[in-house]
């Protein structure tokens, strides 16, 4: 493993996915400390232990606020590596549009991944194209908002977690995120209102795709389409025998991964 041994401290700020929160971090935060490494995950807005509620958020960045305040407060000559997962892409492109200077490099770990052509609800439009009602199985979409600005909220239940992101994890994580999933929003009504990721911005930060072929919930085949779509990537890695919940069915494997990228990119 001399690919991992590093001489300078990495900043992995860890970023969850919708319904989710820090504590699906709890099997890499560890590995990545063991290293030496500095490691921050965070719950966004609602999510997690978070305090606020989701009928209070309007926009992605109500979302983003928690990873915003973290870049915002980062000492002017530190640089960290951002890791976003599924969603938490999404969230990703907000912080590189602001922050691009603060950032070494923005991992996609099997997340959406905006261009800088398209509004940044594209990308999730084209997803929902490709899927059907049924496909989602128990998972609960609601409305919310007033009828000014129309907001949809989303829940996992139970039969889409086991299914589609959880399948091949260990019975006790799956029993962990029954417990502590949370409503999310996919916030598609703000995206498409929202102005394009800037070239400047967003475009101007080295980007790593992390694909996971055994993901059932962004298969693989759309994970390829996304790489292909953006243009301008670093860099494609990939976890075989990962689902949906990489970090929690390849933990190990993820953190040489991002060791690797840091390496090469830090």
């Amino acid at each position: 493993m001399e690919a991992t041994k590093q001489q300078t401290q990495t900043h992995f700020v860890l970023v969850h996915g919708a319904c989710h929160g820090a504590w699906c971090w709890y099997k890499l935060k560890p590995l990545l400390k063991s290293h030496g490494h500095k490691v921050t995950a965070l719950d966004l807005s609602a999510s997690g232990i978070n305090m606020k509620k989701i009928e209070e958020l309007r926009t992605l960045y109500d979302y983003t606020e928690p990873l915003m305040e973290v870049m915002e407060s980062l000492p002017p000559d530190e640089k960290v590596v951002l890791v976003g997962h599924s969603l938490g892409g999404l969230n990703l492109a907000l912080a590189m549009d602001k922050f691009p200077q603060k950032i070494s490099a923005a991992v996609f770990l099997t997340a959406f991944m905006p261009d800088t052509m398209h509004k940044p609800s594209f990308v999730i439009e084209q997803y929902f194209k490709g899927t059907t009602p049924e496909s989602w199985l128990d998972t609960k979409f609601e409305s919310y908002g007033t009828p000014e600005v129309p907001l949809t909220s989303m829940f996992f239940g139970p039969k889409f977690l086991a299914s589609k992101l959880y399948q091949l994890c260990p019975i006790q994580d799956f029993t962990l995120a029954t417990i502590l999933v949370r409503t999310g929003s996919l916030f598609l009504e703000d995206l498409a209102q929202a102005n394009n990721f800037s070239n400047e911005g967003y475009g101007s930060v080295t980007r790593v795709y992390v694909v996971c072929n055994e993901d059932y919930a962004i298969p693989e085949e759309f994970q390829r389409w996304m790489i292909e779509n953006n243009g301008g990537m670093k860099e494609v890695k990939e976890i075989k025998g990962a689902d949906h919940m990489a970090m929690l069915s390849k933990p190990r494997e993820l953190c040489y991964c991002l060791l690797e990228i840091a390496n090469k990119h830090t």
